[in-house]
């Protein structure tokens, strides 16, 4: 019989962010991964880097593919003080604002603007969805008042002080897990390229593909042979079967709302993926 996550303890540094496929229901699982030998933390998928916020790790590097993601935790990281201001000129849920700021090119927005409107995007598209189309730009529908309001300030100070001890690389997951060395904990919760069924995630026009599932399966073996201890969360499927493929893991079922409404929730199983 699969196993339900523990019940999620509480945060003292919830993420400021919302993202589709987060692991906030596997967290009682993963920190346990955490140790004392363990002394700087990984991940080169950060999305809401929820598992960051959650483990207070001493040192940490957080990459991504997504150039507006990076931006936007670098400003929270070092400027807190002006994103939170133009947060506070952005009218609550409101189609024709989200419509304007989802057209609006962010190379032509101040750092603090640009912070802001992924922030604003982020937390009212559809279930914290990233994707985007062939020119790049941000296409997820409008989700609405739904998804409730903004985190409070002292959220995102409490983050921007946890993120002093981050540093951003910004790339292909290659390039960060090369930086990877024993006494880390690496952690990798890639975007599913799930041939069985159509999973509505998306980083970037060049989705994540069963090359990208061989690439990380080498990288796996590469960094256990470093004596570098990683743990792979991935959807149950044929992808999860080659990951797993010589090393531990476990199944667990989660409670997942992927089509945005309560109505809608379902139960999927994750593989834990994980060497000793």
């Amino acid at each position: 019989m699969v196993p339900d996550a523990p019940e999620r303890p509480k945060q003292d540094c919830q993420p400021f962010l919302r993202w589709a496929g987060s692991k906030r229901r596997l967290l009682p699982i993963l920190q346990t991964f955490w140790t004392k030998k363990h002394k700087r933390y990984v991940e080169p998928f950060a999305g809401s880097a929820c598992l960051f916020f959650a483990l207070k790790p001493p040192k940490a590097i957080l990459g991504d593919l997504n150039p507006e993601l990076i931006a936007t935790y670098l400003e929270v990281k070092h400027r807190i003080g002006g994103v939170l201001e133009e947060l506070k000129k952005l009218p609550p849920a409101d189609r024709e604002e989200y419509g304007r700021l989802r057209r609006t090119d962010p190379k032509s927005m101040s750092t603090a603007e640009r912070a802001a409107r992924f922030i604003y995007l982020n937390r009212y598209c559809f279930n914290g969805i990233y994707r985007t189309n062939l020119q790049g730009q941000f296409n997820v529908p409008y989700s609405g008042v739904r998804c409730g309001g903004f985190p409070g300030d002292d959220v995102f100070k409490r983050c921007s002080r946890r993120l002093q001890r981050v540093r951003f690389m910004r790339g292909d997951f290659e390039r960060v897990l090369g930086e990877a060395k024993p006494g880390d904990l690496v952690y990798m919760d890639p975007p599913f390229a799930v041939k069985e069924r159509r999973v509505f995630r998306q980083y970037h026009p060049n989705t994540f593909t069963s090359e990208d599932i061989e690439r990380l399966r080498r990288w796996m073996e590469i960094l256990d042979g470093r004596g570098i201890n990683f743990v792979v969360s991935y959807a149950e499927s044929a992808e999860a079967n080659i990951l797993k493929r010589g090393y531990d893991y476990k199944t667990v079922s989660v409670r997942r709302n992927i089509a945005g409404f309560a109505t809608h929730r379902t139960v999927s199983n994750e593989v834990v993926i994980f060497n000793s």
